[in-house]
């Protein structure tokens, strides 16, 4: 039975390696995968999926605005998908989220989503809350904080390394713009 997936995390934790390190294990025992990543970030190149340890692998982009559950439907009608990949999914829409959960249901193709669960406010991205309330299974990548203890937060730093608090909630950036920590580090770091 097909079922929508929401593996979650903070910024480092890991995300993208598992999911291509998924794609690969199907692909290698000769199962066809179908990738999915946001056009909005390109920092690996637009259309590719890039983990910080070295691995990467091209996928379709999508933007807001896109039908989703038409790409996946295209894509199924091009050849066998035995599962469906999307990265970066905190920045699908609430409705391509709806449209995910439509191709499990219509289209019976499982489908695993990655992304971050909050922003560096500590809100949800739109995609994430979702997700959330969609998703069939529930998985959290772990990753820690600078104490040691499981990170469920990430700050925005500027470029002295000091937090910021205010801002659009999207600014894509790796390391050198975000920091995961522990709620307690988190609530140090943005005055709270």
């Amino acid at each position: 039975m097909a079922k929508l997936y929401f593996n979650y995390s903070t910024m480092n934790a890991g995300k993208s390696t598992v999911l291509l390190q998924a794609s690969h294990n199907y692909r290698e025992r000769g199962m066809d995968t179908y990738l999915m990543t946001a056009a909005l970030d390109g920092r690996a190149g637009v259309g590719r999926i890039a983990s910080r340890i070295g691995i990467s692998a091209d996928a379709d982009t999508f933007a807001p605005g896109n039908d989703v559950f038409a790409m996946i439907e295209q894509r199924l009608s091009e050849g066998d998908v035995t599962c469906v990949f999307v990265d970066e999914a905190q920045f699908l829409t609430e409705e391509q989220v709806w449209q995910l959960a439509r191709a499990v249901d219509d289209l019976r193709v499982p489908i695993l989503a990655y992304g971050l669960r909050v922003d560096f406010q500590g809100r949800l991205f739109p995609g994430s809350a979702a997700l959330l309330a969609l998703a069939d299974e529930m998985r959290e990548v772990r990753t820690i904080c600078e104490c040691g203890r499981k990170a469920t937060m990430v700050i925005r730093q500027d470029d002295n390394g000091k937090a910021i608090t205010e801002g659009a909630q999207v600014q894509i950036g790796g390391n050198e713009t975000y920091v995961s920590l522990c709620r307690k580090h988190w609530r140090e770091a943005v005055g709270r």
